[in-house]
């Protein structure tokens, strides 16, 4: 079990205490500040093997995209480093003004990177432009439910028209997806096209260079109005093929910080090693999950009974241990440890064992013919080397009784999440970073109608959406709870997906480097403004 630090208590204990009538977000009186713009401190080197596609906050749903978005765009809101309660950004003051309509007030003099106003017409653009576009791989599903309409009633005053009361709603403007974009460069009906210029944010950093293949480069922002205070001078995000090259890149000082995602074995390797080398591994709280995903309309997993069957066949802990030595825990829900509601109903539905003969019960009762033969995906440059092994061992299982017949297959990230989400596969890996801490965010997004998977997903249960409405619109927080449950019941009956594991935020970072502990807590992502690298050995 992943160690629970009383830090990740505290946030997540205050993460479940939502309540419409204190969701009224103002910033303390004197202090905002500019950016100190990292003078006098030296760049930071960054280091990883993640994939990197748009950065358009319309298009862009993976943890790549949203690192960038956070270092480069605003949102109305954010989550500070380790906190749990959405705070201003670009609002200098949020509040529900009845059940079903949020008001912002804009703070005075926001500009963009390239030196544009901000103003209310630009947020009332970017929110239309998202449900407009509606990406398959983008996160409108985030809003799509709830948002009626944006209102610019004036320069400084953003109005939400929701659908229903949404308990959820300031956290949802916390998210990387709600980033303010110019109405007057960017596109109102398509993705804005990736390029040097053509990224364009208020955030603390602005984005020089974009070229995915190789390095991306995030400069001060001089126009920037806000208070995340840099602690280096410019950020170099060095992109590597494969996780061998990142390991020696950190070992030898060329990266500062080896960031998603090295093996198990080679972490391992570093713990034991690297202090030789003058690096040393850093952990910390995260709430990334991993799971099975399947097309629910048709192909073999068509029929629940498969999909029931599946999970009686998986054992987490010989995937835990065997695959990824003990750094992630076993999941039986996709809820994770620490987060209000966690139950673990897929172990008592199915248990923790492979159970061969229950399995068998299920595919004959349905009339389904064995093997079951069938393709799973996974996307290595996305989810890391250790990918293969996992689905290899996960192939192993399910036929290790003889009732399916896996093909495995693997695809880069961009033509993956196309191809999945187009309704071109099986079954197929996908991972979860959280958007905003709260149980929601790990229900909605799998289990709406409305869900971020796409049509390839195919999975849609009234009573389900019945139930996720009902705990979004209530700040009772027991009723929320009698809701979490019935829903992660009715999970462990449909098996849209089957849960696998629960990850933490790891890097190796080079002695004398300073700030990465700070940025990793629940959120999942990283905050590169506070990182100092001057005394990197």
């Amino acid at each position: 079990m992943r160690p629970f630090t009383g830090r990740m208590v505290r946030v997540l204990a205050a993460g479940g205490a939502l309540a419409l009538a204190v969701t009224a977000c103002g910033s303390q009186s004197g202090s905002d500040t500019d950016s100190g713009g990292g003078g006098g401190k030296a760049p930071l080197v960054f280091g990883t093997t993640d994939a990197f596609g748009t950065v358009d906050p319309s298009g862009s749903y993976d943890n790549p995209g949203w690192e960038v978005l956070y270092n480069s765009a605003q949102t109305l809101l954010s989550i500070p480093p380790g906190g749990s309660t959405p705070k201003p950004d670009a609002a200098e003051k949020c509040e529900f003004t009845d059940p079903k309509t949020y008001t912002c007030t804009l703070k005075k003099d926001l500009k963009f990177s390239d030196g544009s106003p901000l103003t209310s017409k630009d947020v009332k653009f970017s929110f239309d432009r998202m449900l407009k576009i509606a990406d398959p791989n983008g996160p409108s599903s985030i809003f799509a439910d709830q948002l009626a309409s944006t209102e610019a009633k004036d320069p400084q005053t953003a109005v939400f028209h929701l659908k229903f009361p949404d308990a959820t709603w300031p956290f949802r403007l916390t998210t990387a997806a709600a980033s303010i974009v110019p109405d007057e460069k960017y596109p109102a009906d398509k993705l804005q096209p990736m390029g040097n210029d053509k990224i364009i944010g208020s955030g603390p950093y602005k984005v020089t260079k974009y070229d995915p293949s190789q390095q991306i480069v995030l400069e001060p922002n001089a126009n920037y109005h806000g208070e995340k205070k840099l602690s280096n001078s410019k950020v170099l995000v060095q992109i590597y093929k494969d996780e061998k090259s990142l390991k020696s890149a950190v070992e030898s000082g060329e990266v500062q910080v080896a960031y998603r995602t090295l093996t198990p074995t080679l972490l391992k390797d570093l713990e034991k090693n690297g202090a030789s080398k003058k690096v040393k591994v850093v952990k910390g709280s995260g709430t990334g999950i991993q799971y099975v995903a399947f097309n629910n309309k048709k192909g073999p997993f068509a029929k629940k009974e498969v999909r029931q069957a599946a999970a009686s066949l998986l054992d987490r802990k010989a995937i835990a241990s065997g695959v990824y030595n003990d750094t992630v825990t076993p999941l039986y829900t996709m809820v994770p440890k620490g987060l209000p509601g966690h139950e673990e109903k897929f172990k008592s539905a199915f248990g923790d064992q492979p159970d061969v003969a229950k399995a068998k019960a299920l595919l004959q009762k349905a009339g389904v013919s064995t093997p079951v033969t069938a393709q799973l995906w996974y996307s290595p440059d996305h989810y890391g080397e250790a990918s293969a092994d996992m689905y290899a061992e996960i192939k192993r299982q399910l036929e290790a009784g003889g009732l399916f017949k896996i093909s495995l297959k693997s695809a880069s990230w961009e033509q993956y999440k196309k191809d999945y989400a187009a309704g071109a596969y099986d079954g197929w890996q996908l991972g979860w970073y959280p958007d905003f801490p709260d149980t929601d965010n790990y229900l909605s997004p799998f289990y709406a109608k409305n869900n971020f998977i796409g049509a390839g997903y195919g999975y849609s249960n009234p009573q389900m959406d019945k139930l996720l409405t009902q705990e979004k619109s209530t700040p009772d927080q027991q009723k929320r709870q009698q809701a979490f449950s019935q829903i992660q019941t009715i999970a462990t009956q449909d098996v849209p997906l089957i849960p696998l594991w629960q990850d933490n935020m790891i890097a190796a970072v080079r002695d004398g480097v300073t700030g990465v502990k700070d940025t990793f807590d629940p959120l999942y992502t990283f905050r590169f403004w506070l990182v100092d690298a001057s005394k990197a050995q």
